[in-house]
């Protein structure tokens, strides 16, 4: 199983995209293959078809198993994962890819976020989220690691549909970004 990271934390590697990864190899019961800090990626997120955008996308794509993480900011994820996002084609960029939407937060206001916010694109996008979001206080999560109570407990109980829904897959992989050109 392929299991990707995509991080859409500003700052270049955050704890959001600590917990990301915990995430993922907790999930995949394996290291994570790839990870994408969007924030790496720089101007060439303005427009279409920038070549190292691009590569991104194609890698993000080919993921059996995806996490997708940003902190919570203005009670939504970040602008930066957002124009990273729009780079896929709506409905096929991610087919095939078993996507869990992962958010940090300094307090449980926005524990909704997840499940209300950045699941939707995915779903979107055409990636299957068999689960409900996970959202993790960032404090927490940065000090316990893969001993934080919330994900422990998330592994637990989702952690098996995950990975039998990434070894699935759904149909053909998409492969391109976004035919898009404005």
């Amino acid at each position: 199983m392929r299991t990707v990271v995509v991080c859409g934390n500003p700052k270049a590697g955050s704890r959001t995209l600590t917990a990301a990864v915990t995430t993922a190899e907790l999930l995949a019961q394996a290291p994570v293959d790839q990870v994408v800090d969007v924030t790496t990626l720089g101007p060439g997120l303005l427009g279409w078809g920038d070549p190292t955008v691009q590569q991104a996308v194609a890698d993000v794509a080919s993921a059996d198993l995806l996490v997708v993480a940003s902190p919570t900011f203005k009670a939504t994820y970040t602008g930066l994962l957002k124009l990273f996002l729009d780079q896929f084609a709506g409905g096929e960029g991610l087919r095939g890819v078993t996507a869990v939407p992962l958010m940090l937060g300094a307090a449980p206001g926005h524990a909704l976020a997840a499940d209300l916010l950045l699941k939707p694109v995915l779903s979107e996008l055409g990636a299957a989220v068999p689960s409900p979001g996970l959202y993790l206080i960032d404090r927490e999560a940065e000090a316990q690691g893969a001993d934080t109570p919330a994900l422990a407990a998330y592994v637990e109980r989702w952690g098996a549909t995950v990975r039998a829904t990434a070894s699935a897959g759904r149909g053909p992989r998409a492969t391109w970004a976004s035919s898009r050109t404005s």
